[in-house]
């Protein structure tokens, strides 16, 4: 059974800064592309940044050049460092692995910007 489970996310200021963590259990982490999506209310849920098992990154126009994302393979663990936050950038995100056939999500974590 693939559990994530994320911790980080909060309330802050415009142009401040946060970073989510995402821990796994129950797969071989190191063999897996890991990703963060997110949601706003009344939105559909976008990918926000990837990292391949190879350590390949790709972001979304929206947050190049101020999101990292990046992993440790040792902890099981992606990380989503979020700098220079917009009050856009509000939601809920989530972390995700696709398995085979599988998508599996953890539970999320709410991230809100005030301006």
């Amino acid at each position: 059974q693939v559990q994530l489970v994320e911790s980080g996310g909060g309330l802050v200021q415009a142009g401040g800064s946060l970073r989510l963590s995402c821990t796994a259990s129950g797969n071989s982490f190191s063999m897996n592309a890991m990703d963060w999506y997110r949601q706003a209310p009344g939105k559909q849920r976008e990918l926000v940044a990837a990292i391949s098992s190879a350590g390949n990154t790709k972001y979304a126009d929206s947050v190049k050049g101020r999101f990292t994302i990046s992993r440790d393979n040792v902890k099981s663990t992606v990380y989503l460092q979020m700098n220079s936050l917009k009050p856009e950038d509000t939601a809920v995100y989530y972390c995700h692995v696709r398995i085979y056939l599988a998508n599996y999500w953890g539970q999320g974590t709410q991230v809100t910007v005030s301006s």
